[in-house]
């Protein structure tokens, strides 16, 4: 027993669950199908037996899961070429077969020594996946996503650029420029460029709403600008009647805000978009109503009884009421969002199930699914209920919730949910995206640790869902990603002064926090428009609009004074996606090159796509995306082509070509050598792009 303690090394052992050497298939696992798990185990660690832990999950109860132990069979002697030589590792292999109904998996490995030591190897402390750790006790465990194999999200969807519009501050569409159907107790700005702000008493209570006057008309006029940016999808904040700015608050679930049109209007915006190719999606806020709205009615603004006038109102059970009427919940206790009961089966018929339900009508208007807001406040039957429905309305239909974290494993209410099963969910809004590259350029981590961030992303998620996944930089709940580019730049001007660069060309710290600002926020949008996933463009963030938190983040759009900068920089990048469509659906893999220099390769086979598609361009298509975080250094990139058998095997290049300069990058002796500049890109391919 002496002899192993002093002679155990953890690195004795070699899993890593992102090869499919040691755990296949990759990733997310159909319902049904077998899974082969495989670890090897140095000779000199003596194992006596080594078994699988399966941790399966408790929806109800995620601290308490189900546990199944597995014996796994030794099968034979391999050799392992290490820094010390080869050695001789022992191969242990085990297959299960994934549950029939999908659930989350969690796992780890017991390993029981001669002498009786006991070692446990599970998923590394950060929770990446990969290659993982020895654990004396407790074991951070690997995760597996198990889903409906017919679970898939519409091609159109995946190939999509959305556009998100916040409908009060996008463009009034009047010929006089007047604001229709003022509100009671609001104020209009005088004018379209004022910053917006909220007038609120003591309490923090909204006093007077406050509007601008964009309309659906405004929308449908701008709709060749939106074609010209690169836009086949837009996503509408809500629309339906209500007191506020921001709608959240509706009124009334079956009626167009008299401020933003009529119905005639929408019908027209809708029939205007198809023209051009562009689907619409609506905002549905079913997780709470406005206390001032027909269902609710705590201001006597509707011809209706409802749930707060009265206990026999056909409304009253939508709502759960502690004392009538004042004391009530509500959406993180706003007194004005009372929350609903969504499984109440008359609020279930009214939105998802009447003839003439919410969902049946608007989708009779044309409108090609939903975006969910507060998705983690709807109950999992709700979920289930409205995907199907969508689906019965037009089968290509995306249904798309607002979701925080990873929606693989999250838990809400001590509830696991199951937005990635198959059954309720298409997509999430993959806020994480925005987060990982910010922290990225903030210099909190490497290009390594990005490149592990994404790889996990990859994992958890089922492949239609991975690719769906809409990749933020900027919506109305968070400050503009021209602001956060802004911050970033402000610690890199720093830096920059101590080196005494710029020095002669830009005099005023000014001048040189605007060029990094500008530097780094075309370098994020670069990644968000070469990733797997779906670019979602924030309003105004192409016209280079600025804004810290809510409200600041709500300004207007700048017609007549837009970047134009940042207008072609997005112009360009779009449409190379949407001429290349491998960067929407194509093969996916993560070149972190050093500390500062990350990249992608995105690519398709024989024509193909990894979902076994063909692409719209049928040859062998690929591109190289690298970009340079640091300010100050230049790196010398090279590329081993035989690292990248599926891109040159069988290929006789020698050049590629760069996207942006035009410039020929020579192959010589099976090497691609190149400098990329600081806080610069590098796009190559073989092909025009």
């Amino acid at each position: 027993m002496e002899y192993l303690a002093l002679n155990w090394k953890d690195d004795y052992v070699i899993f890593n669950s992102q090869d499919t050497e040691y755990k296949a298939p990759y990733g997310a696992v159909p319902c049904g199908e077998k899974i082969t798990f495989k670890i090897k185990i140095n000779k000199k660690a003596m194992p006596e037996n080594v078994r699988l832990h399966i941790l399966e999950d408790n929806k109800e109860n995620p601290n308490c899961p189900h546990k199944v132990e597995f014996s796994m069979e030794k099968k034979g002697i391999v050799n392992v070429k290490e820094n010390d030589g080869e050695n001789e590792y022992i191969e242990y292999i085990c297959t299960i077969n994934s549950p029939n109904t999908p659930n989350l998996l969690f796992y780890y490995f017991e390993l029981k020594l001669t002498g009786g030591i006991i070692k446990y190897y599970g998923n590394n402390y950060d929770d990446l996946g990969g290659f993982g750790n020895i654990y004396d006790s407790f074991p951070k465990p690997y995760q597996i996503t198990t889903y409906y194999s017919n679970s898939t999200t519409p091609d159109w969807f995946k190939k999509s650029i959305i556009y998100q519009i916040f409908p009060d501050r996008f463009f009034n569409g009047n010929p006089d420029g007047k604001v229709n159907a003022h509100k009671k107790n609001s104020f209009i700005y005088g004018n379209w460029s004022d910053l917006p702000l909220y007038v609120k008493g003591q309490n923090g209570e909204i006093l007077r709403w406050d509007f601008f006057g964009g309309n659906l008309l405004g929308i449908t006029k701008k709709l060749d600008y939106l074609k010209e940016m690169g836009v086949n999808l837009i996503y509408l904040n809500p629309i339906f009647k209500a007191r506020s700015n921001h709608r959240y608050d509706t009124g009334d679930y079956k009626e167009i805000d008299p401020m933003l049109g009529t119905e005639e209007d929408f019908k027209f915006l809708i029939s205007e978009a198809k023209k051009r190719k562009i689907n619409i999606i609506l905002d549905g806020v079913f997780n709470h109503t406005g206390m001032d709205s027909k269902y609710f009615n705590a201001c006597g603004t509707y011809d209706s009884v409802g749930a707060y006038n009265s206990v026999g109102s056909p409304y009253y059970n939508w709502y759960t009421f502690h004392k009538h009427p004042d004391d009530y919940e509500s959406w993180w206790g706003i007194k004005d969002l009372p929350c609903v009961n969504e499984l109440s089966p008359s609020f279930m018929d009214y939105i998802i199930n009447d003839e003439d339900s919410v969902v049946n009508k608007w989708f009779k208007f044309g409108i090609k699914g939903w975006r969910l807001d507060v998705a983690d406040e709807l109950p999992s039957p709700f979920l289930k209920a409205l995907r199907k429905k969508c689906h019965e309305n037009d089968k290509d239909s995306i249904l798309l919730g607002e979701v925080w974290e990873d929606a693989t494993n999250k838990i809400s209410y001590n509830v696991r949910r199951e937005y990635m099963c198959g059954e309720e969910l298409d997509s999430v809004t993959n806020y994480p995206f925005r987060n990982y590259f910010l922290d990225f350029f903030s210099n909190k981590f490497d290009s390594f640790k990005l490149k592990k961030l994404f790889e996990r992303m990859k994992e958890n998620y089922p492949k239609e869902n991975f690719y769906s996944l809409v990749n933020i930089l900027g919506t109305h709940d968070v400050v503009r990603i021209l602001t956060m580019a802004e911050g970033v730049a402000g610690t890199m001007q720093d830096i920059v002064y101590k080196k005494e660069l710029y020095k002669e060309k830009i005099l005023q710290k000014g001048g040189l926090l605007r060029d990094l600002e500008i530097k780094i926020l075309k370098l994020i949008i670069l990644m968000q428009m070469s990733f797997p996933g779906i670019p979602i463009i924030y309003y105004g963030d192409e016209a280079g609009v600025r804004g810290g938190a809510d409200p600041d983040n709500r300004r207007t759009f700048p017609w007549g004074n837009e970047d134009k900068n940042i207008q072609t920089w997005y112009k360009t990048l779009t449409s190379l996606r949407n001429r290349n469509d491998f960067f929407a659906t194509g093969y996916f893999k993560q070149i972190p090159v050093n500390e500062d220099v990350y990249g992608i390769l995105r690519y398709s086979q024989k024509g193909k796509d990894c979902f076994n598609k063909y692409l719209k361009n049928t040859d062998e298509m690929f591109a190289f995306v690298f970009i340079n975080r640091n300010p100050l250094l230049s790196f010398e990139v090279k590329i081993n082509t035989n690292d990248y058998p599926e891109i040159f095997k069988n290929k006789n290049l020698n050049k590629l070509k760069s996207f942006f300069d035009s410039e020929d990058i020579k192959i010589e002796n099976n090497e691609i050598i190149f400098t990329i500049e600081p806080l610069s890109s590098k796009i190559l391919s073989d092909k025009i792009l």
